[in-house]
């Protein structure tokens, strides 16, 4: 056997081209992991264009995974002090339905909510929404997005009158500038830094910016690197801005003719001068001149950021101040330049096209428009009015909801919020409160599981064929290579099968899921996001396509705005006008660090799969708290000794990683660890939950803490984790 399948990486949103092959191969030994189990082999595909065959350690060992700890049939208890048992499928389903229409007939469509995941394909998104949004009438759903890009997405609503990053991966080989702010790329997004980085070594000429209040693999390229401090964005970006309009670095023309509102954004950015920001930042005005240089004096400047940008209470306004700068030197619609968001999951940019944010509709529709909302009821044929016009619960709505009893069932899919939601012990306590739970996934055990009272057996990455779309629009078939285990089933075909059970038939009447794509993509013709030329079969002939991809298209579109027009009403891009406000939680004489989070080169999100992968458990073997040597010194802390992290919310304890590398004043540690992996390393114990009010997505990245250095052997747990019976 040498069939080739062609898929795409289920790890991060760079979106990597994967060939897989079977273990047997004529004339090779038999591709075995190190449990002697034969794993698929993998590597990357040339010809895929996003990653041009290059491939990270996560999804070179993504195949040894697969078969671990699998959930393999329902599973159901009553309560969460039983002990689950096995039940069928048929029972299952009767189960789900039956407290469906109890909670409905009891308490509202508004008590019933879905919380899913970038890990859903395309299709998988769409029939949740079809099913929630359509049928059932409530827009309670939301995905661990918001977490993730949800500012990203308000940003370019606001600036630009739609979501869509305008930028493509060739552009990293063409700027002349490359801006990363609020992005540890070497290790979040490792390909798309590989090409960079290819680049910027090969040709002097181009300069690369980072700021981060880390020295990270991602600084340590940097021609310039600015250690600001923690919720100085603003006020850095500012600062630019202000030296860029002193300096007469300024597109007039693209400024008069393209653009509005920037007077109101010329009196802010009067009051940044270089004085003031390199105060508050905590960098040289020396350091601060030499980025708004590199700027204006750039032909093409391409910025980039992620988490440290969105995860933040003034996400969406950092967003915008990010794409102001491009505004005001006219760095937008052309090779090598724009603003662009890079996606930290692997099919986020396909739940936003979709809708699968509690405030959206399918086709980069808002439930608030009138017209939008219409338009998803005539093509479902609902009748008007049956999609609510009161945007959702956001993820952590759905907590305080469970708190207040408002949320009756809650439905989680391929996520797992006993990990990754902040304020963590206060989450735990909501989804103890939760009177029916729902949980899908893949893999048992994990941190959620024990808080649900329904475990369904979801196929995973490999078993299901799907679409997913990468942070550069790019649109890949991933196609199944194996059969899912047992009983697992696609979570497609789980909510359709539902929503036949509840009396919908006519709505889920899918064969595959190249019927529900074709289906989905004609909701999105003449939309910003038209897919309506895309389906299945072309994208297995064609190979990876961008969208926009219209029918009858014959050639994909790079970027966007090419022609500088742009989707708001009077077709201008608008300024947004913000001063810096700074950390939701700064510091103080009793908690006097501030705290980020991150993730690692190895791992992703909260282990679910890479903590079963031997490779990458070697790695990274354990939790850290990276802390400077002052900082070190001046409490008592040694190399290894184990620190205790208190914040207002609660602890956490990890072994000290005394390093130059993090600005005195900060500390760090790595996001991955839940109670599955090790004891008291959950760092979203620490987090709080206040969230930009545009995004609503919660300020992960900074919360204000105390160090206590105390002497306790290293926390980690050597997990050895049984396959599961279930």
């Amino acid at each position: 056997m040498n069939e080739i399948t062609k898929t795409l990486c289920p790890y991060c949103g760079v979106g990597c081209g994967l060939e897989v092959t079977p273990p047997a191969q004529h004339g090779k030994p038999t591709n075995r992991d190190s449990e002697g189990t034969p794993t698929w082999r993998v590597r990357g595909d040339k010809n895929h264009p996003s990653s041009q065959g290059m491939v990270c350690v996560k999804g070179a060992t993504i195949t040894e995974a697969i078969h671990k700890n699998r959930l393999h049939y329902p599973m159901f208890r009553k309560s969460l002090n039983q002990d689950f048992q096995r039940i069928t499928w048929d029972e299952a389903l009767n189960i789900i339905t039956q407290n469906i229409q109890k909670t409905l007939v009891n308490h509202g469509a508004e008590s019933i909510c879905m919380y899913g995941s970038g890990q859903f394909q395309t299709e998988d998104y769409y029939i949740a929404q079809k099913l929630l949004k359509g049928c059932l009438g409530t827009n309670n759903f939301d995905a661990n997005s918001r977490l993730c890009m949800s500012s990203a997405v308000s940003g370019y609503i606001q600036s630009f009158g739609s979501d869509g990053p305008p930028c493509c991966y060739d552009d990293l080989e063409l700027t002349d500038c490359a801006f990363l702010i609020g992005t540890n790329t070497a290790e979040c997004h490792p390909i798309v830094f590989n090409r960079l980085a290819k680049y910027h070594k090969k040709n002097r000429h181009v300069k690369m910016v980072v700021v981060d209040p880390r020295r990270t693999p991602t600084a340590q390229a940097a021609d310039l690197h600015l250690a600001i401090r923690p919720g100085t964005d603003i006020d850095l970006l500012n600062g630019i801005a202000h030296l860029l309009m002193k300096w007469n670095y300024l597109d007039t023309a693209f400024i008069d003719d393209c653009t509005s509102n920037f007077p109101d954004y010329a009196e802010v950015i009067r009051h940044y001068s270089p004085d003031i920001v390199a105060r508050q930042c905590g960098i040289y005005i020396e350091d601060l001149e030499t980025a708004a240089k590199y700027w204006g004096k750039s032909k093409s400047v391409l910025s980039l950021w992620s988490m440290g940008v969105n995860q933040s209470s003034e996400g969406t306004a950092k967003v915008r101040t990010i794409i102001n700068l491009h505004l005001m030197t006219g760095q937008v619609g052309k090779p090598g330049a724009g603003p662009f968001s890079l996606t930290g999951q692997p099919n986020a940019m396909g739940g936003r096209e979709a809708g699968g944010l509690s405030h959206l509709l399918p086709g980069y529709r808002l439930v608030k428009n009138a017209e939008h909302r219409q338009e998803v009821e005539d093509f479902w044929c609902l009748e008007r009015g049956k999609i609510s016009p009161i945007p959702g619960l956001t993820a952590w709505d759905m907590i305080t909801g469970l708190e207040s009893g408002n949320v009756q069932l809650l439905w989680i899919a391929a996520t797992n919020p006993a990990v990754s939601m902040p304020d963590l012990e206060r989450t735990k306590k909501a989804l103890l409160k939760s009177p029916f739970t729902i949980y899908q996934d893949a893999y048992y055990p994990t941190e959620t599981a024990s808080y649900a009272h329904l475990l369904l057996p979801a196929a995973q990455w490999g078993e299901k064929t799907g679409i997913m779309t990468n942070s550069e629009r790019r649109v890949t078939l991933c196609s199944a290579f194996q059969t899912p285990p047992k009983e697992a089933k696609p979570d497609w075909e789980i909510f359709a099968e539902v929503g036949r059970r509840l009396g919908f038939q006519d709505k889920f009447n899918f064969q595959n899921s190249a019927e529900v794509y074709h289906e989905f993509v004609q909701l999105t013709c003449d939309r910003p996001c038209d897919m309506s030329g895309l389906s299945h079969e072309l994208l297995s002939i064609n190979g990876p396509t961008h969208w926009p991809f219209s029918q009858g298209n014959n050639s994909e579109t790079q970027r966007l705005y090419t022609n500088l027009r742009f989707h708001t009403s009077d077709g201008r891009a608008k300024f947004g006008a913000y001063y810096s406000k700074g950390l939701a939680e700064p510091p103080d004489p009793n908690y006097p660090f501030i705290l980020t989070t991150g993730r690692l080169y190895g791992h992703w999100h909260t282990q679910t799969r890479t903590g079963r992968i031997d490779k990458i458990k070697q790695m990274h073997p354990e939790p850290f708290l990276e802390t400077h040597p002052r900082d070190a010194e001046k409490l008592g802390i040694v190399d290894g000794q184990v620190v205790e992290v208190r914040s207002r919310r609660g602890s956490a304890k990890f072994p000290a990683k005394i390093t130059q590398a993090i600005s005195p004043g900060t500390v760090f540690v790595p996001m991955h660890w839940g109670k599955l992996w090790a004891d008291d390393a959950e760092a979203n114990a620490l987090t709080h939950s206040e969230s930009c009010p545009d995004s609503l997505q919660p300020e992960l990245k900074a919360c204000a803490v105390q160090l206590v250095p105390i002497s306790v052997e290293i926390t980690t747990k050597n997990y050895q984790l049984q396959s599961s019976q279930w």
